[in-house]
């Protein structure tokens, strides 16, 4: 559920339901594909989470790939804990867990205007013991787990005390460290300052053994509307009991004791981070849980001084792209101050997948040319052993029929040829790891497809030349080194460009999909049955009299179909994988590598249809909702990778 999907289709529908409903229909469904083989792979590719390994760092000395987290208030029950992992987080807090379980009644609330959740019981949890049988079983994942531990209502101080040391203890096998959520609104109320003191040191005594005796970090939880004097008052607590770390906590609290997580958490959440860097100074590691919901959240919060941020409403609100966006950001942050290193030289390896793109190209430029004029070479001529005049004379439409064939698979070549130039001189070149999976995936199966070619026993010479001399050229550009990290600027803001832009990628995604399956559909009917009902009645005849005609005629329509079809599916791949992972803001490049690429097909597509009279609605439907996806996708995508978008990015640079 990448944020093309949940912004464009399933928020809006979602949001029509009641929020619980909403929450574990979510989660069920996204646990459900996690689970069935395969599934996780589904999620990475279609989502792409994965950020550049420059993030990697510690928090509180446990090794986090990325300094983003999930709160463990959005999935209580553990429900889709293994595909959460795949969003990009670096850790996860799992909690509150308290000793034993604390139901819940009341529906949550939700205020889509305010982008905020509203827990009536925020203490809701499967309590100690159904929490250890979860993992005991294993939850699919390896992220560093903080537990959030809680005493129960109406604890006293002292069985406060025994509740945490207890569930520190049990939790420690499965535990990178503890969030101590002490400080409560309930605690607050009926116990005195110097009481949670005691508290708080009776369990931080008993966590500050070192990881090989059983002892975990302790960071202690800060509640997100605690008062600038009652810090002040706990101040020196702090102080003297050594934390580990700080977490600045997500919610502010109603008078009848509801938690609010929401935007609106954002400010508070600064402040308080503001106040406890400057009080604390800068050794101390601080997470911030509160009001992130898009990347400059996560950016200021780092500013204000957190070393990391968990995600909570604004997973609901943004989309599970939020962390992979956060990730980027931080990316961009590092990298934005530094010279970018030397670009390789042409020959390294992306000077050959120019060549490459430049030699389909002008092989599209040939063959259409070819194929509008005597459509047939001399060793088409020669397999048939039957002049072209014949061949009119005896079906006129069969010239005019293997033309449409020939002139669409030209303005495929032409249009692969576009996009592998594109993907290689801006991004292959910068050692953008996306361009070189579309380039090694697409042209792995373009230049399989040639094999296609033989399905009805008709060798192609010409297309063998071809692939002989771009083979090695794909070769020598796939030597292309590590991945680097990406010096353009990452989008940092929920704008109504990118809410727009989600539709136009979700657009193009159909599209790739929709080209994909039209490639394979094409291939299969090329070395199966070749005709399509439409295209005999196009030619006024049956395979059998087609035959009759001559009986190579229909291998070698057959090889035609094929080859269109291989090189379809091919330019079809490296279009998906482009609007999977290359949409960005500001990513003028890409934005024309869809429009400049696109184009040659549809026009050759549509051009000769017309030119030659096979204008049936029928066979025309796929390609005009085809180009209709395209139109649409290119129009959302222009303003956040072309207009307003666009030119505050060049600012910013």
């Amino acid at each position: 559920m990448p944020d093309w999907s949940y912004q464009s289709l399933f928020r809006p529908l979602l949001f029509r339901l009641p929020s619980l409903p909403a929450r574990d229909l979510t989660l069920g469904a996204m646990g459900l594909l996690s689970r069935i083989p395969g599934g996780t792979f589904v999620i990475k590719t279609l989502g792409h989470m994965e950020s550049h390994p420059i993030l990697e760092g510690e928090l509180c000395g446990i090794p986090v790939k990325y300094p983003v987290g999930l709160s463990g208030s959005l999935d209580i029950r553990g429900a889709a804990q293994k595909a959460l992992a795949q969003f990009g987080f670096g850790f996860m807090e799992i909690g509150p867990v308290t000793v034993r379980e604390i139901p819940g009644s009341l529906p949550v609330g939700r205020d889509t205007a305010e982008e905020t959740l509203v827990y009536p019981e925020p203490a809701v949890n499967v309590g100690l013991e159904r929490l250890l049988g979860r993992l005991a079983r294993g939850e699919g994942h390896t992220l560093p787990r903080f537990f959030r531990l809680r005493p129960m209502p109406g604890a006293s101080p002292a069985e406060a005390s025994a509740q945490l040391k207890e569930m520190a203890a049990k939790l420690a096998p499965y535990a990178a460290g503890f969030h101590i959520d002490v400080l409560t609104p309930e605690v607050r109320d009926s116990w005195t300052l110097e009481a949670a003191a005691g508290v708080m040191r009776a369990v931080r005594e008993a966590g500050a053994a070192e990881p090989e005796q059983g002892g975990r970090p302790m960071l202690f939880y800060l509640p997100l509307d605690f008062t600038a004097a009652g810090f002040a008052a706990l101040l020196p607590f702090l102080r003297q009991q050594a934390w580990d770390g700080l977490v600045v906590g997500e919610a502010v609290y109603s008078a009848q004791g509801a938690a609010h997580i929401g935007r609106g958490g954002l400010e508070p959440a600064l402040a308080q981070l503001r106040r406890v860097r400057s009080a604390l100074g800068p050794g101390l590691p601080l997470v911030a849980a509160a009001g992130i919901h898009q990347p400059q959240d996560a950016l200021d919060a780092v500013e204000a001084g957190a070393d990391a941020v968990l995600l909570h409403s604004g997973l609901v609100f943004s989309g599970p792209g939020l962390p992979k966006r956060i990730n980027e950001a931080l990316i961009y942050e590092k990298v934005r101050g530094a010279a970018p290193p030397a670009l390789p030289s042409f020959w390294a390896h992306w000077g050959w997948m120019c060549l490459l793109g430049l030699g389909m190209i002008l092989g599209g430029v040939l063959a259409w040319m070819i194929a509008a004029t005597t459509v047939v070479l001399p060793y088409d001529v020669s397999f048939l052993g039957m002049d072209p005049a014949l061949l009119d004379l005896a079906n006129s439409g069969i010239l005019r029929f293997m033309s449409h064939d020939r002139v669409t698979l030209a303005g495929t070549m032409i249009s692969i040829g576009v996009v592998y130039f594109q993907l290689a001189y801006h991004g292959l070149r910068h050692g953008q790891h996306w361009t070189r999976t579309a380039l090694m995936t697409s042209g792995l199966v373009g230049f399989s497809s040639f094999f296609l070619y033989l399905g009805y026993g008709y060798f192609d010479p010409l297309h063998a030349l071809a692939a002989a001399l771009l083979l090695p050229m794909f070769v020598l550009a796939m030597r292309a080194p590590a991945d680097r990290p990406s010096y353009e600027p990452a989008g940092r803001l929920n704008s109504p460009e990118w809410r727009l832009a989600q539709l136009g990628q979700l657009l193009f995604v159909v599209l790739g999909f929709a080209l994909a399956a039209g490639g394979v559909i094409i291939a299969s009917i090329g070395i199966t049955r070749v005709f399509v009902p439409t295209d005999l009645e196009y030619l006024c005849a049956t395979p059998e009299m087609l035959n009759e005609i001559n009986a190579r005629l229909i291998p070698l329509i057959a090889h035609d179909r094929a080859g269109f079809g291989g090189a379809l599916f091919s330019d079809a791949l490296a279009v998906l994988i482009i609007a999977l992972w290359g949409i960005g803001e500001g990513r003028r490049w890409v934005w024309w590598t869809l429009a400049l690429g696109g184009l040659p097909a549809f026009l050759a597509g549509f051009s000769v249809h017309y030119f030659i009279g096979y204008t049936s609605f029928i066979h025309l439907l796929p390609a005009y909702f085809a180009f209709m996806l395209y139109a649409l996708g290119l129009v959302f995508l222009y303003p956040y990778m072309m207009g307003r978008a666009a030119a505050r990015k060049d600012e910013a640079r």
